[in-house]
């Protein structure tokens, strides 16, 4: 009620009202009948004290008072702030009022507590109030709050209402609650602080919101959380109260600072608004230290918060500044899906341009990162275990020549699925474990981070997969990893995938593809271009290999020391002779040089599949390449050692085909029969002049010893006889020969040994073979 009924309705925010407005503040505390307050309202039995149209001077001063009043102003105006300190009162309202402070100090309420579409301004030259002026440091005692509205220590049994209400401290605190007792909500909805807004222990029953409310505060903490406990769930996203137009969304220009927070049900900052200045002073000193680990300009501290629900950062919210949560427990999801995070990029180390520091975290559910857009900045998450998935399609992360995305010993129980996304810098997956697959279909990885010992743009080092590392073309968008991919001693329960993928490699390692000691059970690598590097894959091992010309086809090569596979995707058929020529001409090529493991796999392989002549013939050619190689390494006797690899070659394949020594010793039994059957020999007329030694002729030929007359010329057997060389067919000591013919005799001898050596070794290779 007003003083003169007929006064217009007081406009607080217009200066200093005229005097007809004017109640001093000592008349609404002057006792009335029954001792009850002047104002008090007549119109019923309410224990309202009920003050509008006011402008109030002199100080309300109730402090340590006890009334069992709820005290409403509405459309008033204080000259100075009201005092409730140590005070118990039945509520508190103030709507539509204009006032210089509140000193609430240890204050209880038995209901609400609600400043209304007010403004509490602080006028930065007034040293009158200690608790709401600036103090010099030679005269500030420890301990005394600088803030404009301080609720300190009080118990509120209800909610504090801020709705829309303007609270400005140029230099001190907007709000100072530290373990403000709320058995209901804090609700600030489309209020404006200008000023560190100062929560830390505070406790409420129930939600804490402020939606669409802008908090101010750029050298600072925006908002000042430490330790509090949120029964309900915090809400800083858009306020869409009223027309579409009129929506409004949460803007923090400061820090919002809430470690060691406790919120009962979810974090929600959906399409807010984040910002700390990059290039300013930093809030705490302790930032300024070489720690590696801090992030000294963060948008968002939550280190060691404890959420039971979900962490909403994201549907538009956009960062500029880092978002902290490091040993922090969600029991939901952290939702980052539609957000943008962005940050100043270091210039000397230790870097400190993280936009998201995750480490050590726990999250019950999912990380949700569709669509995340990092257009400056690391994503670090070492160390973090997740309960369900992590999903980033449609994803941005840049960072060149740095790594863009670290999450070093991460455990991800459900996917890590980064597909059709855009990353520059390094994907650093190192020791990460995914209970299911990883898949990175159709991302680009450009500009990955250079070091001393090994650069590459994905890295999935000691790795474990539970199904299927995909890295393969996605709708027509390949992989890309213009810096190589590394998943040295990675093991993947069902399949790496590299299907039209497309890798490059970095100088001076130049490796695109470093698979070494993988294990899975099927390797897919069908890249749609050649690998523009070396590939690895020394001490692999598959079930399933599949390939193609252009995986072979590396600039690089492969090797291939102890790669095993089980079995080829495609088999080679038993009659298909090109295909295995095909298969061992991509080996000799890929490998650039003899190596013998390769062929021998080979061959295993397909002895396994039954295939065991063509395990045969690539045992064949692996013994060809072996002495190719020996002759170039030996030079000077090169040419004996190629033609000693022909005669084994041409005779009986390595002792791999004995079927071929048959074959030659067939021929030379027929050469033999032919030289020795239709040729003459002249001893038949010669007559020896010493008759100790004479040659007797018997047929066409000539016996040694008279005693063997009887003995019938046969070529065949003769011949037979020269080339078995450890059975003895009576024929090869009798006869004589001289001339032309004792040359051709002792080279069919000489032939029979290399033939009966070569078969010997081929048959002991057969019987190891089958032991």
């Amino acid at each position: 009620m007003t003083t003169e009924s007929a006064l217009p309705p007081l406009d607080p925010f217009a200066g200093i009202p005229d005097r007809r407005y004017e109640v001093k503040a000592s008349e609404l505390l002057k006792p009335g009948n029954g001792g009850l307050l002047r104002w008090r309202r007549q119109a019923t039995n309410a224990p309202i004290v009920y003050v509008e149209d006011a402008y109030i001077t002199g100080t309300l001063d109730l402090r340590a008072a006890d009334l069992k009043y709820l005290f409403r102003f509405e459309r008033c105006r204080f000259e100075h702030p009201p005092d409730v300190r140590e005070a118990n009162l039945l509520g508190l309202v103030f709507r539509k009022c204009w006032l210089p402070g509140l000193k609430a100090r240890n204050m209880r309420s038995r209901n609400d507590v609600r400043l209304i579409r007010s403004v509490v301004q602080v006028d930065g030259d007034d040293r009158e109030i200690e608790e709401t002026t600036v103090q010099r440091g030679d005269d500030r005692e420890r301990g005394m709050p600088n803030a404009a509205v301080n609720l300190t220590d009080a118990v509120i049994e209800g909610s504090m209402v801020l709705t829309r209400t303007v609270i400005s401290h140029p230099h001190g605190k907007a709000i100072q609650a530290d373990r403000l007792v709320l058995t209901g909500a804090l609700l600030a909805y489309r209020m404006v602080a200008n000023g560190e807004v100062r929560l830390p222990g505070l406790r409420t029953g129930g939600n804490v919101n402020f939606s669409g409310a802008t908090l101010n505060n750029p050298d600072g903490f925006a908002l000042n959380g430490n330790g509090l406990h949120i029964g309900g769930s915090l809400l800083c996203e858009v306020d869409n109260y009223g027309p579409a137009s009129q929506r409004k969304r949460f803007s923090a220009t400061g820090i919002m600072y809430l470690p060691s927070a406790t919120v009962d049900s979810d974090i929600v900052l959906r399409e807010a608004k984040l910002t700390v200045s990059q290039q300013g002073p930093i809030a705490v000193d302790a930032w300024k230290s070489n720690d590696p680990y801090l992030d000294p300009r963060p948008a968002l501290v939550a280190d060691r918060m404890r959420v039971d629900g979900n962490v909403e950062l994201s549907d538009g919210l956009q960062a500029l500044g880092t978002l902290r949560m490091v040993n922090a427990r969600i029991g939901g999801s952290l939702r980052l899906a539609g957000a943008e995070v962005t940050v100043v990029r270091g210039k000397s180390q230790p870097y400190y341009d993280r936009a998201l520091h995750l480490d050590g975290t726990e999250i019950g559910g999912d990380i949700e990162a569709t669509s995340l857009r990092v257009p400056a900045g690391q994503l670090r998450l070492a160390d973090v275990t997740v309960g369900g998935n992590f999903l980033a399609w449609n994803s941005m992360f840049r960072h060149p020549g740095r790594d863009v995305f670290s999450a070093r010993r991460s455990k991800i129980a459900g996917n890590f699925q980064l597909t059709d996304a855009s990353i520059r810098g390094t994907l650093r997956l190192q020791g990460v474990e995914v209970g299911g697959s990883i898949n990175l279909a159709g991302t680009q990885l450009t500009e990955p981070g250079l070091r001393a010992t090994s650069s590459f743009s994905l890295d999935v080092r000691t790795g474990r997969i539970g199904r299927d590392l995909t890295l393969r073309d996605n709708n027509g968008r390949p992989f890309v990893a213009e810096g190589g991919v590394n998943l040295d001693g990675a093991q993947v329960a069902r399949r790496v995938d590299l299907r039209g993928s497309q890798l490059g490699s970095l100088s001076p390692f130049l490796v695109a593809l470093d698979a070494g000691d993988v294990a899975a059970d099927e390797f897919t690598l069908t890249p749609g271009l050649p690998p523009a590097g070396r590939v690895v894959l020394r001490r692999a091992h598959c079930g399933t290999l599949t390939d193609n010309e252009v995986f072979w086809a590396a600039s690089g090569g492969i090797e291939l020391e102890d790669f095993r596979y089980d079995a080829l995707g495609k088999s080679i058929p038993l009659a298909d002779d090109k295909a295995l020529d095909h298969r061992i001409e991509l080996l000799s090529k890929a490998m650039r040089g003899y190596r013998p493991g390769p062929y021998d796999q080979l061959a295993h392989m397909l002895r396994a599949a039954g295939n065991e002549e063509h395990a045969s013939t690539v045992a064949l050619r692996k013994q060809q390449f072996r002495y190719e190689a020996l002759a170039q390494g030996f030079k000077f006797f090169g040419p004996g050692v190629r033609l000693w690899s022909w005669l084994q070659r041409s005779m009986v394949g390595y002792g791999y085909r004995p079927v071929r020594a048959l074959g030659w010793l067939f021929t030379l039994l027929v050469l033999g029969s032919l030289w020795f059957g239709l040729g003459s020999d002249d001893c038949v007329t010669w007559k020896s002049s010493d008759p100790a030694h004479e040659i007797i002729a018997n047929g066409p030929r000539c016996v040694v010893n008279q005693q063997d007359t009887g003995l019938q010329w046969n070529p065949v057997i003769y011949t037979a006889d020269l080339l078995v060389p450890i059975v003895d067919f009576g024929n090869k000591s009798r006869w004589y020969m001289h001339g032309p013919d004792n040359w051709v005799a002792a080279g069919f001898t000489a032939s029979g040994w290399i033939l009966a050596t070569t078969v010997a070794a081929g048959v002991s290779r057969m019987l190891r073979r089958e032991s």
